[in-house]
């Protein structure tokens, strides 16, 4: 029940991660002639400075009475998190953040989630964010909480989990990303806490050509494109931004900065580069040359580089490898290696952590699979990978004991053993940590999927069902039904009584929350919607349809109208 999410600290590569549903392309970008010209003499510029790197090596309301509530169940136990789940729980925390002239930090995650979970388990629970955290008011929302999906509406928020720096008049200064280096993300909250511009402006100078400080230009490398929910751009375009940036990035002598400085900009070029290759689809996005390729051996051969760039390898080098190269190539080849190789050794780091090192089996599992098929059941892989892959489940079951670490971790571990062709030892290592996971029904979710892929449907059918029932918090129980009901309709489009059954229930459901036809919410009864209109085939489905239409047009007259809620839910019964 999720989407491909690839990361290191904040992002799970499970393909469960941020929740979108079973049953769910980028256009073309062409790049024009004059950036063109600027990316060529900044590549050229980039490159000289990785090796010489390589060498050197909204108005918010008066503060009202009462004050903001802590959270209950708050992503760590190291700082204060205010809890808020209603307009009236953030205008209380920016009250607070103006008159203690503090910036704002949001957190959006869900208990479920595995990358929120490795966020809780490593960045949150450092010293070094606790210390930090006097610098600014901490406020997390819950997608869970009732009414929470309206706060997700307002502050442009879908993936699990979205951690958005605002300053205190509610301006975003930035969003941090979860998958980087978190020595890497600390940098970047330190540099929004002391004095960061709103990102926007930092973006419009940068593209019109005006100077920038080496913290903004750090900002701009290591801001959660993957969060931005087109708040700065497309996504079909952002491949396009990224390499734009890269090529504006000051380099060398010629931006007169002292070596250390020079050195930097080039690893922020070098980030920007990269992310719009692994952004990039084949055939599509930015055009690959001789001199991106060089760039991409300069980084695998250095060991720092790599490192510093893990979170983009492990989260697109299977991607970069068919960007750069053609497919069946003897190019292709001799870059697989490389960056297996580069990955070997980042393997071998003490200092990662279990997620770090799960992302990276993961990766080299995909470019062992690259040229068999996304879909391939049983892939041909190395013998000495395939083993590697069984003892990575059978080590990260052992060793972990942190309850956020284990559902981050073993999680993505079971995806991993699927993608070796390993599906009992998947199968297995979930069962295991059914009763050892503070969210098991995140786990059902992926035996179902885990049965799908093998053909297994009525096991399919009966973990989704299972995860369905087991599944907890508003947001998530229609986001876990409307999964159920896609696979129902897929794998059994015959039984009738119980897909009305599925959709009366989900629909039932939503009547009960105050923010059910907002952000995730809307988006799971939204398919729930398509899907029966694909499904209504009949006489017999029409009936169906017609019933259910009946209820949701009451479910529709109890919706405000005011916020947009109830047109949402009426536009599902024109679907």
């Amino acid at each position: 029940m999720g989407c491909f999410q690839r990361v290191r600290i904040g992002r799970s590569h499970n393909a469960f991660a941020c929740g979108i549903l079973p049953g769910m392309k980028r256009d073309t970008i062409r790049f024009p002639l004059r950036i063109q010209a600027a990316a060529n003499a900044g590549k050229h510029a980039l490159l000289a400075s990785v090796l010489a790197g390589a060498a050197l090596s909204g108005a918010w309301a008066n503060t009202p009475p009462a004050p903001p509530a802590p959270s209950i169940n708050p992503p760590s136990k190291n700082i204060t998190w205010l809890a808020a789940a209603q307009d009236a729980d953030i205008e209380r925390a920016f009250a607070q953040a103006k008159s203690q002239g503090k910036p704002v930090l949001l957190y959006w995650g869900a208990t479920w989630c595995p990358p929120c979970n490795q966020l809780k388990a490593t960045f949150f629970n450092t010293q070094d964010f606790a210390i930090q955290a006097r610098d600014f008011v901490a406020v997390h929302v819950d997608g869970d909480r009732p009414g929470a999906q309206k706060l997700g509406a307002r502050f442009k928020v879908r993936g699990y989990p979205t951690v958005i720096l605002m300053n205190p008049q509610g301006a975003e200064i930035t969003r941090l990303p979860g998958e980087a280096d978190a020595q890497q993300v600390m940098a970047v909250l330190r540099a929004g806490l002391s004095g960061g511009r709103p990102i926007q402006q930092v973006l419009a100078d940068a593209r019109g050509g005006k100077s920038l400080s080496t913290n903004e230009w750090r900002t701009l490398a290591y801001y959660s494109w993957e969060t931005d929910e087109s708040q700065l751009v497309n996504p079909a375009d952002r491949p396009l931004l990224l390499a734009e940036l890269a090529a504006k990035v000051p380099q060398g002598a010629a931006s007169g900065a002292s070596r250390d400085t020079a050195q930097t900009h080039g690893e922020i070029a070098t980030r920007l580069w990269l992310k719009a290759l692994a952004t990039s689809d084949e055939g599509k996005g930015i055009k690959p040359d001789a001199m991106l390729r060089e760039l991409v051996q300069t980084v695998l051969a250095d060991a720092a580089a790599t490192k510093l760039h893990l979170d983009v390898l492990t989260g697109g080098g299977a991607k970069m490898v068919q960007v750069v190269t053609a497919e069946g190539s003897p190019e292709r080849a001799a870059l697989v290696q490389r960056m297996d190789s580069a990955l070997v050794r980042a393997q071998g780091d003490a200092t990662l952590s279990r997620g770090d090192r799960t992302q990276v089996v993961i990766e080299r599992i995909a470019l062992a699979r690259l040229g068999q098929g996304k879909d391939t059941l049983k892939p041909r892989l190395p013998e000495a990978l395939t083993q590697l892959a069984r003892e990575h489940g059978q080590r990260m079951d052992r060793e972990i004991t942190d309850g956020y670490e284990r559902q981050a971790v073993i999680t993505s571990t079971a995806y991993l053993l699927g993608q070796a062709g390993l599906w009992e030892d998947s199968d297995a290592l979930l069962k295991a940590n059914l009763t050892r996971s503070h969210s098991p029904y995140y786990l059902m979710s992926q035996l179902g999927s885990n049965a799908r892929r093998q053909g297994k449907t009525a096991d399919a059918l009966r973990w989704y069902q299972e995860s369905f029932d087991k599944s907890v918090g508003p947001a998530t129980r229609l986001q876990w039904g409307a999964g159920y009901f896609n696979a129902l309709v897929d794998l059994a489009p015959q039984d009738v009584a119980r897909i009305e059954a599925v959709a009366a229930q989900l629909f039932k459901e939503a009547a009960q929350d105050s923010a059910s036809f907002h952000e995730r919410s809307a988006r799971s009864l939204q398919r729930v919607a398509a899907k029966l209109k694909d499904w209504n085939k009949g006489p017999q489905q029409a009936a169906v349809l017609q019933r259910l239409q009946q209820q949701l047009t009451g479910v529709c007259a109890t919706v405000p109208a005011a916020d947009g809620q109830r047109q949402t839910c009426q536009n599902l019964i024109k679907a």
